[in-house]
């Protein structure tokens, strides 16, 4: 099957993975608690969206070529993926944040329950960068490896 051979498809695929595992224990230190849905769920750290686009973009330029369109196709797509994530993602669960605690005032003391709308939808630039950097070490073990 050719799809096992796309190198660069399964360095992403693998940043992807290990992004979105690993935030379950990081969730646990802060919390203390098990959330197993964030195995499912976009935010937190590191940012699986990310580490996904670097190794994709990073695994593009070491098995083709750092001056082929590939590369710079995938380029393109991290700095707008990362960008969505840090900024425009980031801010509206900054809105469904504030969203949330105007629906809580207005409805406390009534038997009205309004549906909470999810807040953590992007990332902090830190979160972003740890998903960056994830991407480019899984891609290059994953370049060391293949080729």
């Amino acid at each position: 099957m050719d799809l096992l051979r796309n190198y660069v498809l399964i360095c992403g695929v693998i940043a992807w993975f290990i992004a979105q595992t690993v935030k379950v224990p990081i969730e646990y230190l802060r919390e203390r608690k098990w959330n197993w849905s964030l195995l499912f769920h976009a935010g937190g750290m590191p940012s699986s969206h990310s580490a996904l686009v670097t190794a994709v973009a990073y695994a593009c330029g070491l098995f083709f070529g750092f001056e082929t369109p590939e590369f710079a196709i995938a380029v393109t797509l991290a700095v707008v993926v990362i960008y969505d994530a840090t900024g425009i993602r980031r801010q509206a669960g900054k809105h469904a944040e504030l969203i949330n605690a105007m629906i809580n005032d207005m409805a406390s003391g009534h038997p009205l329950k309004e549906e909470q709308l999810r807040e953590v939808l992007g990332h902090t630039p830190l979160e972003a960068l740890a998903g960056v950097l994830l991407g480019l070490v899984v891609a290059q073990l994953g370049w060391w490896i293949f080729r």
